[in-house]
């Protein structure tokens, strides 16, 4: 089970750490969130360092679908009714300037960078998709309603943006990754008062990033309540017909469409981590349907920190912890929030204060419907008297038959059948 970015970059391999070094700013995670915030730092003239456990890019990165959009799904109706207009302009802003800066980066790069138009469609809620391009039009984004998008389902219609773009991930975050200072197969065992113990030595620091994807420290910030994980899927196939754009369903567990050269990239089969889902199979009953002719070239699957109100967490770990920062949950959307989060964390280090790093603060309130649902999955799963357990914090594991992975339905860490670890937040292996 291998990505078509995977399978097709070449990555520039960096030594672990030999010696204990000192540093202004320690990042914790070699993913696009760790390596973007190195870049922006490094940019900045700060000394940094960047450990990653494994391989720079070895986890979620390089299973991602790389849209490059800040139309994430129908979300600036909801977020002008939860935050008011002002925040959801903050939002978009901080998007817009993200997918600038992928453009700014990606003239020098080769790494299949295209513009698209975007397009998010429903199969039976046409009023969602009128009030989301009224909204998006409010805020000052040309946003159109199509009746027939290119796609082979039947839907009411699309919302379509233009100017978003897709490229290759890898291959982008390989070239910006190759000159920064970067030690791989070092493994963060613990966080102390001035920096952090590594299985390689002590990293002195007087800030720390934690861009590991889903937060590992427990006992500040309370992610753990914060947010759940989203798996889905994606097929890669070959002699399928090729959309005009990068394509969403606005519902939760519908399909995505975008291509890649002659391959076209079909995403869906979607669930909560833990939980049962449509997975490959979904994806392929559909591609057998609707592209007879097609044929698997790549399956890959991904999942996605989820929060309780739709916008990521960037900023500082917890309102106790001064020189700790995170950025996590993403929501799908991990392109265009990563670029987002790298320029506020990076802006917060250096005393420059991002105009949109109250609308991400870590701090907001908590008080969501997804609250009530995440602490019944979460006692229920503790709940639960059978074995194994994750060793994150303790719920039961469900067995993945099509991954043939043991998940937890909890916080979504996943271990192979043998017991090790693949996804955290847990840290370690398990033993089974």
């Amino acid at each position: 089970m291998e990505s078509v970015w995977h399978s097709t970059a070449k990555k520039p391999c960096f030594e672990s750490l030999k010696n204990d070094i000192k540093v202004d700013v320690l990042i914790i995670g070699g993913g696009i969130m760790g390596i973007l915030c190195a870049h922006a730092l490094g940019s900045a003239g700060v000394n940094y360092a960047l450990v990653e456990a494994g391989e720079i890019c070895g986890g979620i990165t390089k299973n991602t679908t790389a849209k490059v959009t800040f139309q994430h799904g129908l979300i600036y109706d909801k977020l002008i009714r939860t935050f008011g207009k002002e925040s959801a302009l903050m939002y978009l802003e901080a998007n817009m300037r993200a997918l600038d800066k992928y453009r700014e980066l990606c003239q020098d790069i080769d790494c299949d960078f295209e513009a698209r138009d975007s397009f998010v469609y429903s199969t039976d809620d046409m009023q969602r998709l009128e009030k989301e391009a009224e909204t998006l039009n409010s805020l000052g984004i040309p946003a159109e309603l199509v009746s027939k998008p290119s796609i082979p389902l039947s839907v009411v219609g699309a919302v379509k943006v233009t100017g978003q773009a897709q490229f290759h991930p890898l291959k982008f975050l390989y070239a910006i990754a190759k000159d920064l200072k970067i030690f791989e197969n070092t493994k963060v065992l613990e966080l102390t008062a001035d920096g952090a113990i590594t299985n390689c030595g002590k990293i002195r620091a007087r800030k720390i990033i934690v861009a590991t994807h889903f937060p590992f420290i427990n006992k500040h910030g309370f992610y753990f309540v914060k947010m759940y994980q989203h798996r889905s899927y994606v097929l890669a196939l070959e002699n399928a017909s090729q959309p005009n754009g990068i394509y969403v369903d606005e519902a939760e567990k519908g399909l995505s469409f975008r291509n890649h050269g002659n391959l076209l990239l079909l995403g869906g089969g979607s669930h909560r981590t833990g939980k049962k889902g449509g997975g490959w199979q979904e994806l392929e009953a559909f591609a057998r349907l609707n592209y007879p002719k097609s044929r698997v070239i790549y399956r890959f699957a991904t999942q996605d920190c989820m929060t309780l109100d739709g916008i990521p967490y960037v900023g500082r770990y917890s309102p106790r912890t001064e020189n700790l920062y995170v950025a996590t949950g993403f929501n799908k959307w991990g392109m265009t929030s990563a670029m987002a989060a790298a320029d506020i964390l990076c802006g917060e280090i250096i005393g420059k204060k991002s105009q949109y790093a109250e609308v991400f603060s870590t701090s907001r309130s908590i008080l969501r419907p997804q609250l009530s649902i995440n602490a019944v999955e979460t006692l229920t799963n503790l709940l639960t008297p059978t074995a194994p357990r994750c060793p994150h914090l303790g719920c039961a594991l469900k067995y993945n038959k099509q991954e043939h992975s043991w998940d937890c339905p909890c916080h979504g860490s996943r271990f192979t059948e043998n017991g090790k670890l693949i996804d955290n937040p847990a840290t370690d292996d398990k033993k089974m």
